[in-house]
């Protein structure tokens, strides 16, 4: 698309604390950062696990769930907990991912993508990451964790979400 792309990791620019309370709002920040570091637009996006039941959480926190170092067996245990201490029995969730564009100027625009199921446990598969190996997504008999990569992210929230990206970069 005539794009060089360069990660911040390669500019080593800081990360920003997640401060916003939306996906959408802390994509933004994050590509608001890099874009006033480096004077050229920037892309980023925030992502998560967002379960019915809990109202949507662990959402914006769903790494933060996960601790320091990352453990998601420890968060994808606290989500089977937290679903237990209320009693609930629906387990449908989504996977949300904002992706973010802001230039130099300010503009930004966002768009969002998601992909629907529910959680199983015990947790199945050991490919992916995160809270891949307790979501089976609609429509699918297997964990995104058992699911060959591929597959997966043509499914995928990110997917879903680069699709909106191209189509108003193409239009």
């Amino acid at each position: 698309m005539g794009f060089e792309v360069v990660s911040a990791i390669d500019l080593d620019l800081p990360e920003p604390e997640e401060t916003e309370s939306t996906f959408a709002g802390n994509a933004i920040l994050k590509a608001k950062s890099a874009a006033d570091a480096t004077g050229a637009p920037a892309l980023s996006d925030d992502s998560g696990l967002a379960v019915t039941a809990l109202g949507g959480a662990p959402g914006i926190y769903s790494a933060r769930w996960a601790g320091e170092p990352r453990d998601f067996g420890a968060a994808m245990a606290k989500v089977q907990r937290e679903l237990e201490d209320i009693g609930a029995t629906d387990r449908t969730a989504k996977f949300v991912c904002a992706l973010a564009v802001v230039w130099p100027d300010g503009h930004a625009e966002v768009f969002e993508g998601e992909v629907h199921g529910e959680l199983v446990w015990p947790p199945r598969g050991d490919k992916g990451f995160g809270y891949d190996p307790v979501f089976v997504a609609d429509g699918e008999q297997i964990t995104f964790g058992e699911m060959d990569p591929e597959r997966k992210h043509a499914m995928s929230h990110r997917a879903n979400a680069v699709k909106k990206l191209k189509a108003a970069l193409l239009s």
